[in-house]
C-alpha cells in the first residue's frame, strides 16, 4: 500500500482528535499495522497506551520482622535458611544478611559449611559429655 499525501492528511486529523489505530485503519481501508508503523515513521505525538492505565494505588511495602522472611520476601542478600517445617503455618527463612557469595548468614553457613571432620569432633565431643552419658542410662 502506497501512502498519499491525502492518506497521510487524514491520518495526522484522525491521530489528532485521539482516534485509535484500528479505526483509523477501518477508515483508511488499511491495517492496523500499517498505521502504527506510519505514525512511528512521521513521529507523531505518543498518547498514552489504551493497555496501560495508571494506578492510583499506593504500593504499600510489607515491614517483615527481623528475622522472619517469608518465600516471597527473600532477597539475594537475605538467609535463605529455612526454619521449621513448610507444612507449618509458623514456617519462615531466617532473612538476617548473608555472608558475601553464600546463601546464608555468618550463623547458618557454620552449619551448612561444615567439614566431615569437625562433624567428627563435634559427635565425639557429644558422646563424651555427661548428658550424653545421663540418657544412655
Amino acid at each position: 500500500m502506497a501512502w498519499t499525501e491525502d492518506k497521510i492528511k487524514q491520518l495526522k486529523k484522525l491521530w489528532a482528535k485521539g482516534r485509535s489505530t484500528v479505526e483509523i485503519a477501518k477508515e483508511l481501508g488499511i491495517s492496523k499495522n500499517s498505521v502504527v508503523g506510519k505514525v512511528h515513521r512521521l513521529d507523531l505525538t505518543n498518547r498514552p497506551s489504551p493497555i496501560k492505565k495508571k494506578s492510583d494505588k499506593v504500593r504499600v511495602v510489607k515491614q517483615v520482622p527481623k528475622g522472619k522472611c517469608t518465600l516471597m520476601d527473600l532477597k539475594i542478600n537475605t538467609c535463605h535458611w529455612p526454619i521449621g517445617d513448610p507444612t507449618d503455618a509458623d514456617f519462615h527463612f531466617c532473612g538476617e544478611p548473608t555472608v558475601t557469595g553464600k546463601p546464608y548468614c555468618q550463623e547458618h553457613c557454620k552449619i551448612a559449611y561444615t567439614s566431615l571432620k569437625e562433624l567428627a569432633s563435634q559427635n565425639a565431643k557429644a558422646a563424651t559429655t555427661p548428658a550424653a552419658d545421663k540418657k544412655q542410662d
